[in-house]
């Protein structure tokens, strides 16, 4: 299908093509084609920036810290972002890992109370292994019925891709398109002026970012947009999620980008766990011990990290968010293991609203309220904003501090499943999973395959056990998990798709060079583009 002059996009997938056609008009065809060209240059140029940045990291030895040149930005007292929109101002719970071709799970998050919904219309998360295809079977979920009003439904928080993912269903100028300005323009084109007419948006999530030059990017994509669709400036608001080690220095100068448009900043854990790796994966120093049993919120890095975030926000005007509660409630009731994980997830949330956080996000529905009422009773009105942290003194090294603690083999089993488990739900189409009570996600996958790199890199010795993790113990490992889970495969597609995923993990984690995001490696990678067609006899 050729649109506008250098642009082509790869025909509909099979049965869509009337939600094909309405979506990609004409005009909408010609907005992506001059948003795409007007900066595909500047995000070659942050994509190259990253580069450089982590070969001098390598090559220098050097640890990051907070930046001299831009000073000038953290010691100006004055400076605030502008107000965000009534619909903004409480942010107490908002729904995570959502997306429309789920559509059951959709329409209940749109009746619920929550105060928000993140990654709508369609996967965001970085995690579908076709964003196009869900793109175009997501367009007519306007038309649900029994959904209310949009100015009454939670607010809607639109994720597009991180800059390491393209569209490859949509050439411009002889190149793939960039994955987060595709689905960006995609949304802005179709929904930004009845979004901002009715005073629900557009508002964004903004995953990835790594520096204050990133933020720029996007606020200049803003004010482009806002000014080809004819749209105030400011309309825009964007929640940027603080998930790297080299953005948490530059959590100021980021909110300063995007003062104009920001919904403040968001803290995780195990995409930003990660980044440790990810950046100083070679470095015996910055060894990550097992997550499950010596990693949380309550960990100096990690508590730094949040804190740091809570007092920079709030201190120039901006919201703070926290992570995702991943566990699911049990579907009894009365029983002991859901008070358990309700009291469980109540202990880790309040630490969050104790530290000044001004919402956070669950996955499963039935938590909204518990949580809700977990606000009420420790705070009062619509946030903390009030709450500037003036105790807050972070130094570089609270936020490089590593945990203390070792690897054990439950550990090591548990990552390998999941992410074994991660790239098998990723070749059935799906971006998320559920595992051991919880959902598991790109960001679960991110840090299972990450440690199992590292210490495989390391040849760790187990806490629990005489072995070394090496080539040898993982391939044995990956082997067991593979009969344990081969008991569920219902056809011999099931059981191929599984032993696929778990050559893929062996790949991975065996790569000399740490691979920097799984997604972009499932996405572009030949062996899983070739695995992924190959068909079953």
């Amino acid at each position: 299908h050729i649109g506008p002059l250098g642009l082509e996009l790869f025909p509909p997938p099979q049965g869509l093509k009337a939600e094909y056609d309405t979506l990609f008009t004409k005009d909408c065809l010609l907005f992506l084609h001059q948003l795409i060209s007007t900066f595909d240059k500047e995000v070659d140029q942050v994509l190259r920036l990253r580069v450089s940045r982590k070969a001098h990291l390598d090559l220098s030895g050097d640890l990051p810290g907070f930046l001299e040149n831009t000073s000038h930005v953290r010691t100006d007292p004055d400076w605030r972002v502008l107000p965000v929109p009534p619909r903004l101002c409480r942010r107490h719970v908002d729904i995570g890992d959502l997306a429309p071709c789920d559509t059951q799970r959709f329409i209940k998050a749109l009746q619920s109370p929550a105060q928000g919904i993140q990654n709508i219309t369609p996967d965001f998360v970085d995690t579908h292994t076709s964003v196009f295809y869900t793109h175009v079977c997501s367009h007519p979920v306007s038309l649900l019925a029994d959904v209310p009003h949009i100015s009454e439904v939670p607010v809607l928080m639109l994720r597009p891709r991180a800059w390491n993912m393209v569209e490859p269903n949509m050439m411009v100028e002889g190149k793939q398109a960039p994955g987060p300005l595709f689905d960006f323009g995609l949304l802005m084109f179709h929904c930004g002026k009845t979004l901002f007419e009715e005073q629900s948006g557009p508002f964004f999530y903004l995953s990835k970012v790594e520096s204050f030059m990133e933020a720029r990017l996007w606020n200049n994509i803003f004010v482009w947009t806002q000014q080809k669709l004819d749209l105030p400036l400011g309309t825009i608001k964007a929640t940027v999620l603080i998930e790297n080690i080299l953005a948490a220095f530059e959590m100021e100068e980021i909110l300063y980008e995007l003062r104009d448009h920001s919904a403040g900043l968001n803290c995780g854990i195990w995409d930003y766990s990660a980044s440790f790796v990810n950046k100083f994966g070679h470095r015996e120093a910055f060894l990550l011990p097992d997550r499950s049993k010596y990693v949380n919120m309550e960990k100096r890095f990690l508590r730094s990290y949040m804190d740091l975030l809570v007092q920079t926000c709030h201190r120039r005007g901006a919201l703070a968010t926290g992570g995702m509660a991943a566990l699911l409630l049990p579907q009894d009731t009365y029983s002991t293991s859901y008070r358990t994980v309700l009291d469980t997830v109540t202990r880790l949330k309040l630490l969050e609203i104790q530290a000044g956080v001004d919402g956070f996000m669950v996955y499963d529905l039935r938590l909204i309220e518990p949580m809700q009422e977990l606000f009420r009773l420790h705070t009062e009105g619509d946030n903390q904003l009030q709450q500037l942290r003036h105790d807050v003194i972070v130094s570089p090294d609270d936020l490089l501090s590593m945990p203390s603690g070792g690897v054990t083999l439950s550990g090591l089993k548990h990552n390998i499943a999941v992410s074994v488990l991660f790239i098998n739900a990723w070749l059935s189409g799906k971006g998320h999973y559920f595992y051991r009570g919880q959902v598991e996600d790109s960001a679960t996958a991110e840090i299972s395959r990450s440690q199992v790199w590292q210490w495989i890199c390391h040849q760790t010795q187990l806490e629990d056990d005489s072995r070394l993790v090496n080539r040898t113990l993982v391939t044995e490992l990956i082997k067991e998990a593979l009969t344990e889970l081969s008991v569920f495969c219902q056809s011999a597609r099931e059981k191929w798709r599984l032993h696929t995923a778990a050559d893929m993990v062996l790949e991975v984690v065996l790569k000399r060079d740490f691979p920097e995001f799984i997604t972009t490696y499932l996405s572009q990678d030949h062996t899983f583009l070739s695995s992924h067609k190959l068909p079953v006899k």
